[in-house]
């Protein structure tokens, strides 16, 4: 079930919270975990006994952990907790490419290939892994204190509007709105919630899955038959495509989350303005960028090594790993990569370059660079990438057969106003309010008439269209 489909819209989301704001405060949590199960069970009925099964093994490790005085049983528990969930990430996710690279290599020897069945992946195991690891590493820093039901604690794992494609939630970050939200159960904040889901689906569904249709059939043609046009418009719509499918899915679960009570943190914040990579990762999927610092990155030594060929290797191997999380293929390790390295030269000239360049210009720059690296995150792998790359820095007229529908330069042309109206001045700012201030008076009204328009629009859409993927559901 996706939170753009007309079965979650109109039958699963009036339901719960029917549900939910008549049931007695001290129950919202029991409404909240039964509501999440079903959402999950309804898309991967088998895998939920997967999430249950190792939640309740990471809940009583925890407690153990938290329990013991001697510091080599806490990290062993640590061990085994990250073990265990790193484990089955890499058994659900990698497993089929490890094998096949390794067929690769045995191929050249002469050696028999490795026969291994082909696994279905749990939706949202690289999201919903990265939490249970936060929770064993913010008790073990003694961070926060582990919850004391476990029910509570499932909760956390599985609540459905974070669930398949985050944001990432920290675990000391709502640790303390798990047990008790009521200060922010307010009439304020289920309408700022209300509003804040119709903008992420008016995203989604009007403008990513527009674009969308198009990139799927620009990426599917030969790389002999994409002319250079083409190939410019196919990954500039892909660029709007992941950002307002991605950002808007994130405004939906911040929205859904906000009317339960929850405050998540924000996932994205105008990335396209961005005059450098290193600033484009602290406005594209903050979330993840912070667990990876936290987590990954600080361990590693962080910015306290004591040369800068190790600073550079650090911050190169977590894009690595950030990259392969993405999906269990080259080309998004060599995307991990490619960013890894521009973090590298952005710290080496190029942000003293883009200083002296001026705004403008170090925003399109950046936003070429991140075009040239979502190529290789969207085709179906190095060579593809390599050739669509090739016929985007050639000249390719193409033939004239090729047409593009006003809607989709309707929707091309909203996307680009909307991913860089923030270079304005004060555009930012205000953008905050209205996403997190109260509606009254007026503002209510005009607010509320705005999302019905945008409601109405967007089934009209879901009903009209059989094209409505989530592409972070595949991660």
């Amino acid at each position: 079930m996706v939170f753009s489909s007309s079965v979650f819209l109109i039958l699963f989301l009036p339901v719960f919270f029917l549900l939910y704001y008549l049931c007695p405060q001290k129950y919202r949590n029991w409404v909240a975990l039964i509501g999440s199960i079903l959402f999950y069970s309804w898309g991967a009925p088998k895998f939920i006994f997967v999430i249950l099964g190792t939640t309740f093994v990471d809940f009583h490790l925890v407690r153990w952990m938290a329990a013991t005085k001697k510091q080599l049983h806490c990290r062993l528990m640590l061990a085994l907790s990250v073990s265990i969930n790193l484990g089955l990430l890499i058994y659900f996710k990698y497993s089929g490419f490890l094998i096949d690279n390794l067929n690769s290599f045995l191929h050249l020897f002469g050696i028999d290939a490795v026969h291994w069945t082909k696994l279905v992946m749990p939706i949202g195991i690289s999201f919903y892994t990265f939490e249970t690891i936060t929770y064993v590493v913010d008790v073990y820093r003694r961070i926060h204190d582990p919850l004391k039901k476990f029910w509570d604690y499932q909760l956390y794992i599985i609540l459905f509007p974070k669930l398949i494609a985050g944001p990432i939630i920290r675990y000391h970050e709502i640790a303390d709105q798990i047990t008790d939200r009521s200060a922010n159960e307010t009439m304020d904040n289920r309408i700022i919630g209300f509003y804040r889901f119709i903008l992420g689906l008016s995203k989604k569904v009007l403008i990513a899955n527009v674009l969308g249709e198009q990139v799927d059939y620009i990426f599917s043609l030969n790389a002999g038959d994409v002319s250079t046009p083409m190939a410019w418009i196919g990954i500039i719509a892909y660029s709007f495509q992941i950002y307002y499918d991605f950002s808007g899915y994130s405004d939906m679960a911040l929205g859904l989350g906000r009317m339960m009570g929850f405050r998540f943190v924000e996932n994205f914040n105008n990335p396209y303005i961005s005059m450098t990579i290193t600033e484009f990762w602290r406005r594209w999927h903050i979330t993840l960028g912070r667990w990876m610092k936290n987590y990954l990155y600080i361990p590693l030594g962080g910015n306290r090594v004591k040369s800068r060929a190790r600073l550079f290797f650090n911050l190169w191997l977590v894009f690595l790993f950030s990259g392969l999380w993405h999906g269990a293929a080259w080309n998004f390790v060599a995307w991990g990569a490619f960013h890894g390295l521009f973090l590298i030269l952005d710290r080496l000239f190029l942000m003293r370059l883009t200083e002296r360049m001026g705004k403008i210009p170090s925003v399109l720059l950046t936003y070429l660079i991140t075009l040239v690296g979502w190529v290789l995150f969207r085709a179906e792998s190095l060579q593809d990438a390599f050739d669509y790359l090739g016929q985007m820095f050639s000249w390719n007229p193409g033939y004239a057969g090729w047409h593009l529908d006003p809607h989709f330069w309707a929707m091309m042309t909203a996307g680009t106003l909307f991913a860089f109206f923030g270079m304005i001045k004060g555009v930012e700012q205000w953008q905050m309010r209205m996403i997190d201030q109260p509606y009254h008076g007026r503002k209510l009204w005009i607010g509320g008439a705005i999302a019905l328009v945008l409601l109405v629009y967007s089934l009209a859409s879901i009903t009209a269209s059989g094209f409505n993927p989530f592409i972070y559901f595949r991660f």
